[in-house]
């Protein structure tokens, strides 16, 4: 038997899988909750650009683990949206109240929630020029 095919064969494990979702969670609680007294004012449009990345590498980071299983199901893709939402709203309250330089924005988490959509749309369309192409 072909190596080849016996690697092809075995599964990934769950927790190679899900660990860039992880990491890519943790990043964006280090940056959301870093100490940073000094933010030019100058940011505030691309902070919400930044939000908008952010969470929209979340939501991919979250579906492609997922990829396998979604197939014509829209829920799953909903349940991400809205906790790739959620989680940006965790990190705004968490923003306001346990931290001392930064405040947390309903701008900015309007953000996220765009920014995850777009994730998700982006994820949609890629599986199904996938699909159609097959």
């Amino acid at each position: 038997m072909p190596a080849i095919y016996v690697m092809a064969k075995r599964s990934i494990s769950p927790i190679v899988k899900w660990m860039p979702a992880v990491l890519v969670a943790a990043g964006i609680a280090v940056l959301s909750l870093w100490e940073n007294p000094r933010m030019p004012s100058s940011l505030s449009m691309s902070d919400k650009v930044l939000h908008g990345a952010m969470y929209l590498v979340l939501a991919v980071a979250w579906l492609v683990p997922l990829c396998a299983r979604l197939r014509g199901r829209v829920m799953p893709y909903i349940f991400v949206w809205l906790g790739a939402t959620g989680y940006g709203a965790l990190m705004e309250v968490l923003q306001r109240y346990c931290t001392l330089s930064r405040s947390g924005e309903m701008a900015d988490l309007y953000a996220d929630a765009v920014g995850a959509l777009v994730g998700v749309v982006v994820v949609v369309s890629v599986q199904y020029s996938v699909v159609r192409n097959q």
